[in-house]
């Protein structure tokens, strides 16, 4: 089993070294790859990507800043793990928690795998942060008749095949419920497992609003309305 963890990148220069030096150091149960896509970063982040040299990590750029939607799908066309996994370049997940996406995985329980986050004081960004979230969660789990806890996390387990199949058309944050709505129509129900999180400020540069929010109600009211399976 090869695992791809795929990194999407735009202005993280106070960050991002430590996030990869994390990744790498991890100890993973299998052969793993890093696939790194700059989103037209404009700060120092470029040079910062030019000063990697590990074998396992793979750097590819946007010229212009596309969306992490479009940065995931950039990194998926060029991973070549049989799971993968998004990492943000933010310090908000712990790298550390991977195995643990893993285990379900290796000991076949499941196939798709949800990191959940669980939220509180010295964790969560605020309180509206928190409730949007929940409300996105509740819509879907209204919709699909399902009970999912996080659907907004950005860790997803899942077979690479398995996304290419969804056909993932979301530019940016939307992509997130764009993936659970399309999982959860096939019939998928993630396997859950607890992980840490640290939600960082506006100040320290987090990019979720709350039109973000209002998106992924959208995106989940239309893939539940779409005829197909796609």
């Amino acid at each position: 089993m090869k695992l791809s963890i795929l990194v999407p990148v735009y202005n993280e220069e106070a960050t991002f070294s430590r996030v990869l030096k994390r990744v790498l150091d991890v100890d993973y149960p299998c052969e793993v790859e890093v696939i790194i896509v700059d989103d037209g970063s404009r700060d120092a982040t470029p040079e910062l990507l030019d000063q990697i040299d590990d074998q396992r990590v793979v750097v590819h750029r946007h010229t212009v800043n596309r969306g992490k939607g479009a940065a995931i799908r950039t990194a998926a066309s060029i991973a070549t793990g049989d799971f993968f996994v998004v990492c943000d370049a933010d310090l908000e997940y712990d790298p550390a928690d991977i195995p643990r996406l893993l285990a379900p995985v290796i000991s076949q329980d499941a196939e798709v795998v949800y990191g959940t986050r669980t939220f509180s004081s010295h964790t969560s960004y605020s309180f509206w942060f928190v409730l949007g979230n929940r409300a996105v969660t509740t819509f879907a789990n209204v919709l699909f008749n399902c009970y999912i806890r996080d659907l907004e996390t950005c860790f997803k387990l899942m077979p690479l095949t398995l996304y290419r199949e969804l056909d993932i058309r979301s530019a940016g944050f939307g992509m997130e419920a764009e993936i659970t709505g399309k999982l959860l129509r096939r019939g998928y129900r993630p396997y859950e497992v607890p992980i840490s999180y640290r939600a960082r400020t506006r100040a320290q540069g987090k990019k979720l609003t709350w039109r973000d929010g209002v998106e992924a109600l959208w995106i989940l009211a239309r893939t539940r309305l779409s005829g197909g399976r796609r």
